[in-house]
């Protein structure tokens, strides 16, 4: 019996990349990682990927207060086999530890463009237009 594939993510897949999220969220508050750039660095994990076969995380990270997030994502990636280490006590239950990869989350620059869009001049303009015809 064949499985539907489908691109959606299964709850397996969710709940483990929450804890994966949680884990590293203690790893770098705990301040672990011996880096200047990552320790002078506010960071927020929004949201973790698995793999289908759960070995292989990706991290959507945004430096907070920096103009420059690939200098924080190319420090994250560099430790990251330290990270993978540091996930242990947490991750425990698993089989395989997964590998752990940071990625720049930009969906906030994607809702900042649709707050701009949607406060533009011309949405304005059509918005009470529609109030005008009732």
């Amino acid at each position: 019996m064949t499985r539907p594939t489908s691109s959606a993510p299964s709850q397996r897949m969710l709940r483990v990349g929450e804890q994966v999220r949680a884990a590293i969220t203690q790893v770098l508050q705990r301040g672990e990682v011996r880096d200047d750039i990552i320790e002078a660095t506010v960071i927020s994990i929004s949201e973790v990927r698995m793999s289908p076969d759960l070995k292989i995380a990706t991290a959507y990270v945004t430096p907070l207060g920096v103009s420059d997030h690939s200098i924080v994502i190319d420090a994250l990636n560099r430790h990251a086999k330290f990270i993978r280490g540091r996930l242990g006590p947490q991750l425990r239950q698993m089989k395989y530890m997964p590998e752990v990869r940071f990625r720049d989350d930009t969906s906030f620059d994607n809702y900042k463009k649709i707050d701009e869009l949607l406060r533009s001049p011309e949405v304005s303009r059509d918005l009470d237009g529609d109030n005008d015809e009732q």
